[in-house]
């Protein structure tokens, strides 16, 4: 899938202040815009310290999606910073918890954590 496509698939709107961003994922995280996903997150990292992937508007993932999450919270370690998810829709929380994923992201707005921008 050409960028092009893949932009019509899904919109990234990233938001910075400070070390910390938020990332406003939109559409469909699916094979074919998993690689556009990664290169416009990745960068982030080290300058921002806290990304959060605000997942409220994505309304498909399948396991290439899931893959470029995993993909992304390896290089925000090695970075020395966190990615976190939020607003996690019920079956990417099933997807997650399926894979047993669910215990390894931090997931805003549970565990009394929180995050503002």
């Amino acid at each position: 899938m050409g960028s092009q496509a893949a932009a019509s698939v899904i919109t990234i709107e990233i938001e910075r202040k400070g070390d910390a961003a938020l990332v406003k994922l939109r559409g469909r995280l699916i094979a074919g815009v998993n690689g556009l996903v990664y290169a416009k997150i990745r960068p982030l990292f080290p300058d921002a310290k806290r990304v959060v992937l605000d997942l409220a508007e994505v309304t498909q993932m399948d396991s290439m999606g899931l893959g470029a999450l995993v993909r992304l919270y390896v290089s925000a370690k090695n970075a020395g910073s966190s990615l976190e998810l939020m607003h996690l829709g019920k079956r990417i929380r099933e997807l997650l918890g399926i894979t047993h994923l669910l215990d390894v992201f931090t997931i805003i707005g549970e565990r009394g954590i929180t995050f503002k921008l």
